[in-house]
């Protein structure tokens, strides 16, 4: 079976979120929760931020769920 793996973008920021291996460990929540509501569809608004504030919040991620990817052709 096909893992789930989904990507949130804006301008040049990808972020990859892996729901299979989340540790639910709410640091995402807890750090930017204007962009990461788990009670919200879909889940990671990536306009509620600053981007660099997006990119470091999800380095935290303890389980690497969430990640920053580089889309091909970049």
């Amino acid at each position: 079976m096909k893992e789930l793996k989904m990507k949130y973008r804006r301008e040049e920021v990808t972020v990859l979120w892996q729901p299979h291996i989340c540790a639910h460990s709410g640091i995402c929540a807890r750090g930017l929760p204007a962009v990461f509501d788990p009670k919200r569809k879909p889940w990671i608004d990536m306009n509620a931020a600053d981007l660099e504030m997006i990119k470091a919040q999800v380095l935290k991620c303890p389980s690497g769920a969430l990640s920053l990817i580089k889309e091909e052709g970049e």
